[in-house]
């Protein structure tokens, strides 16, 4: 999904993505699927999905919202 300053997203996204994939092993959880704009791991029993560059995350054992720090509270509680 492009958004309106393709450029900055083109710059920004892979870094962002790093640094979520980073943090997010650092916690202990695995990645089970990377793609160049999202990130899936394992959270009791059910897949998250990550977008790092909107920050967007849903799945069954979360609560959806956006901001890398809202998911981290909610995997480290």
């Amino acid at each position: 999904m492009s958004r309106l300053d393709l450029d900055r997203q083109i710059e920004l996204e892979p870094k962002r993505l790093a640094f979520a994939k980073r943090v997010i092993e650092h916690l202990g959880y695995a990645i089970s699927q990377e793609t160049k704009t999202t990130l899936r791991f394992e959270f009791k029993g059910e897949t998250v999905t990550l977008y790092p560059y909107s920050g967007w995350h849903t799945g069954k054992s979360i609560k959806d919202g956006r901001g890398l720090q809202k998911l981290l509270d909610q995997l480290t509680k």
